[in-house]
């Protein structure tokens, strides 16, 4: 029988953790090991219970989340899931957590009342304790030293009219070391990564702040795409797809229901790819977990487009890519490090 998730919650409130406690106790499979109200008391309970995950608040007294997260990941790299407020000041605060080697954010609700404020930590902390490690920390200090495979005077050797790409747990990372290789004269690119609202305007504009060759922005609905524009779907309640009209690409938002449990869907974006761009698009599936993603990478493949999937050993999460894999969407599976060249170096079937 698999050992159960020990995870060590650091809160300073105690409302807090104890509403975070009663969420766990519906999971067999994890046991809380420990209660801290601030790093000092996190930090000799890590020490003691050896935690498989941690549960880290951002914002906290003396040394915050941040603060701590940067010891953890320094000196004894764990799992550790951020619970940052859903506010604008908590998702710049999310990016920086993510960007550090944090393995997800949970957007800590607004009320806490009445319902299970915390569904869904606990699937988050299970995925984190069965995580890669090693390729988080891999991919976090490429994207943090921001390392360019190819320069920008690197041309691409098909000129595709469009690139999707679809991620989620452990994309931060990765999204940036695949955008920091692309040249300012690439296709449009759009992409799919699962975030909540707000997280995604802040991931986009440290993106485009970091990233200077491509213009990269949040998706508006019906903005035409040119080529050097990233536009990544807005978290929240609408999907992002891909329209041809008047002779261009352009982006669509749409209301419609969750697919794969995701608003926005990677699904959505590479069917609709698929459907307007067909043959002369390029779709990439990175780390994350589920499964969102691989049908309408099939989708764009059948189509006639050219695939790659992110390969297991350099996935924080080998889910969305594995499943791509294993139905026959993934034409090429590619390193991460190597994602940006193979997509550059590819011709025409």
């Amino acid at each position: 029988m698999e050992q159960p998730v020990k995870v060590l919650v650091v809160d300073d409130s105690r409302t807090i953790r104890a509403l975070i406690r009663r969420s766990f106790e519906q999971y067999p499979q994890i046991v809380i090991c420990g209660e801290a109200a601030n790093p000092i008391e996190a930090r000799d309970l890590i020490i003691k219970d050896q935690p498989d995950v941690i549960t880290l608040d951002v914002e906290m007294p003396g040394m915050n989340g941040l603060q701590f997260l940067e010891k953890i990941m320094r000196l004894r790299p764990i799992p550790v899931v951020m619970v940052s407020a859903l506010t604008a000041r908590g998702a710049e605060t999310a990016i920086t957590a993510l960007q550090m080697g944090a393995f997800d954010c949970f957007p800590k609700p607004v009320s806490v009342m009445g319902t299970d404020a915390f569904a869904g930590l606990a699937r988050l902390v299970i995925q984190a304790a069965h995580s890669c490690p090693g390729a988080r920390a891999g991919a976090s200090q490429a994207a943090s030293a921001s390392v360019v495979p190819h320069g920008p005077e690197r041309n691409w050797a098909r000129a595709f009219e469009l690139v999707a790409i679809g991620s989620s747990t452990g994309g931060v990372e990765a999204l940036e070391l695949v955008l920091s290789g692309f040249p300012r004269q690439s296709p449009p690119i759009v992409i799919c990564q699962h975030m909540p609202a707000l997280f995604t305007a802040s991931f986009s504009n440290r993106l485009n702040q970091k990233i200077t060759a491509l213009s990269i922005a949040e998706g508006k609905d019906g903005e035409v795409l040119n080529r050097g524009d990233v536009r990544i779907a807005p978290g929240g309640e609408r999907h992002m797809v891909v329209e041809r009209r008047d002779g261009h690409y352009m982006t669509r938002l749409l209301s419609a229901p969750p697919v794969n449990g995701h608003c926005p869907s990677v699904d959505m974006l590479f069917d609709s790819v698929a459907e307007a761009v067909g043959r002369e698009a390029l779709g990439v599936i990175l780390t994350g977990m589920g499964q969102d993603g691989a049908e309408g990478l099939l989708a764009m493949r059948r189509a006639g487009a050219q695939t790659i999937a992110q390969d297991k050993a350099s996935s924080v999460v080998y889910g969305m890519p594995r499943v791509a894999a294993e139905i026959g969407a993934a034409e090429h599976i590619v390193p991460l490090s190597q994602i940006a060249m193979a997509a550059m170096a590819m011709r025409a079937h």
